[in-house]
């Protein structure tokens, strides 16, 4: 598969939460880099409300799309926004 290597990921998530250990492991198996924010801190907290409107977790951002709630319903919105879901 072809992955779009331009593609910014960023997810904020916490330590305990299974979808977010869910989809650090989805990425992390694909080879994908992400930058990772702590929902625990609260200035960070803080930035994800104010770029997103959410404070649950996870939040993953790619290139500018929000996706947001249980990994399992983030998943195709992800694939679409990576490019993986295309015939090459």
């Amino acid at each position: 598969m072809n992955y779009h290597a331009q593609s910014s990921i960023e997810i904020f998530t916490t330590p305990t939460c299974p979808d977010c250990l869910a989809l650090k492991h989805w990425l992390d198996a694909r080879g994908l880099t992400y930058l990772e924010r702590d929902l625990r801190d609260p200035t960070i907290a803080e930035e994800a409300k104010v770029r997103t409107g959410l404070r649950i977790a996870p939040i993953t951002l790619i290139d500018g799309q929000i996706f947001y709630g249980p990994f399992g319903d983030q998943l195709k919105g992800i694939e679409n926004a990576l490019g993986l879901n295309c015939a090459n």
